[in-house]
């Protein structure tokens, strides 16, 4: 047993030091995702499709996120199993970021010139050029975010993890929050002109933000990471395969991965609490304005109301409910109380009441923080020491691949309910009551959860793997 009593925990500067490079992702997140997807569509005249299609690859390549947690346990860089990772990840994203803009630009162009979006070896082009380039995003994001959440567990414990969590992430939502504020800002000509802007208007503010950005989330990376691992990291005490490092393939990672039940066990749960969780995001802006009546700035402050409440339930869930009820149970309540908000949300339809709508979203906000608090710090105990990067990029690729299929998922059961149901409010209804089924029976897949059997059979596959009895 190696002696980790030299190790002093981290110090709460240090937790919102690191929590600036979740800041960065958030803010990231915001710009790529909700700017640069506005003006493709509304401003250049993409099709939706294919605007959502290309911005879709980042997160299609989401299984690399396994092979880059892999490479951060086995090949270090600069000394270092993470932090090398983090910031060059950083660095790369940053970088993607601003190239896409620069081939919507071209795009643009040419859709301006042709009249109108037709399909030519010009736009096929720049369409797969954009497509790319924005895998290379998703790529750098992998990088970038698996190492990072690796760095977590390795310089946490289980007592810990859950204040660790509850700060880290909330400054991922306020990342989300300072992106959506600037996103506003700098399109607010929107809200002044008629008809879409045209590109030079466009190019300057946006290259600037899409210039400016990167390089503070490149600063964020570096100052979050700066000193941490050498100082906090207890991944070389903790393994039993830390001088043995180029032994820990890709291969053999799969199989310590696959080795417990318990792996497929929690990654089902994590695929179920993202989709309950997530469904609601393609539907809850019609909802607003088709049921309540409410502007298009209305309908969009109602993630403000979900945001107010996850920030709330973080708080609350990480520092009060986790360390008295513990994570199993926090994490159930969690998946309860998500259901009943979406009983609430449905309730209000039928009051045509946008308070009570919006009430019902900060409830939700604080249901689902209490969700994902629990869930993650559970995540961050189903790993093992020596291979804490491949699990993370696995838990990762679980929400990853689960955040994505939510999305279509709602649009799918809106329309189905549409067509079922000769009414509106209960096509809406149709997809909260699904969201409110799968939360529950979430619960019956976590109870089967076993982190000890977890954690004996990945100690055994790791002493089998080492001793090459499984790669026979």
């Amino acid at each position: 047993m190696k002696d980790t009593s030299k190790f002093s925990p981290v110090a709460p500067f240090t937790i919102f030091r690191l929590g600036l490079f979740n800041l960065g992702i958030g803010l990231m997140a915001v710009l790529t995702l909700a700017v640069l997807n506005r003006v493709m569509i509304s401003e250049l005249g993409i099709p939706a499709t294919i605007a959502a299609g290309t911005l879709a690859m980042s997160q299609l390549i989401a299984p690399a996120r396994i092979w880059f947690g892999q490479l951060s346990d086995a090949k270090p860089i600069f000394g270092h199993h993470r932090t090398g990772y983090v910031r060059l990840g950083a660095l790369v994203l940053g970088i993607a970021a601003f190239l896409s803009v620069q081939v919507v630009w071209q795009l643009g162009t040419v859709i301006r010139d042709l009249g109108q979006w037709q399909w030519n070896t010009q736009t096929l082009g720049w369409t797969a050029l954009l497509g790319g380039v924005c895998a290379i995003y998703g790529l750098a994001v992998s990088a970038s975010s698996t190492p990072f959440t690796a760095l977590l567990v390795d310089i946490s414990d289980e007592e810990n993890r859950s204040k660790l969590v509850a700060i880290i992430w909330s400054m991922l939502m306020v990342g989300i929050v300072i992106g959506g504020i600037t996103g506003k800002k700098v399109l607010s000509p929107l809200e002044q002109s008629e008809g879409a802007i045209p590109l030079d208007v466009l190019q300057g503010p946006i290259n600037f933000i899409f210039l400016v950005v990167p390089v503070i989330v490149l600063a964020f990376a570096f100052i979050a990471t700066w000193g941490v691992e050498k100082k906090y990291s207890r991944y070389r005490s903790r393994s039993t395969v830390t001088e043995r490092e180029d032994s820990i393939t890709l291969g053999r990672a799969w199989k310590i991965l696959t080795a417990s039940r318990q792996t497929g066990i929690f990654f089902s749960f994590l695929v179920m609490v993202t989709l309950s969780l997530f469904m609601q995001e393609a539907v809850l802006e019609p909802y607003g304005g088709d049921i309540f009546g409410m502007a298009v700035g209305e309908t969009t402050l109602l993630n403000s109301y979900w945001g107010i409440g996850i920030l709330l339930g973080y708080g609350t869930t990480g520092f009060l409910v986790v360390p008295r009820l513990g994570k199993t149970l926090t994490t159930k309540i969690g998946c309860i109380l998500v259901a009943i908000c979406f009983g609430l949300i449905i309730l209000a339809g039928f009051t045509s009441e946008p308070m009570m709508l919006k009430g019902a979203m900060v409830l939700f906000g604080i249901a689902a923080g209490a969700t994902t608090i629990g869930a993650i710090s559970l995540m961050l105990d189903l790993t093992a020491a020596e291979t804490a990067g491949t699990f993370i990029g696995a838990w990762g690729l679980a929400q990853a691949m689960s955040r994505g299929l939510a999305t279509w998922f709602g649009g799918v059961i809106l329309d189905l309910g549409q067509t079922w149901l000769d009414n509106p409010l209960w096509a809406y209804s149709f997809v909260f009551a699904v969201e409110a089924i799968i939360s529950l029976l979430a619960i019956g897949v976590l109870n089967q959860v076993n982190i000890k059997e977890f954690q004996s059979n990945t100690k055994q596959a790791i002493t089998q793997v080492m001793e090459g009895e499984l790669d026979g």
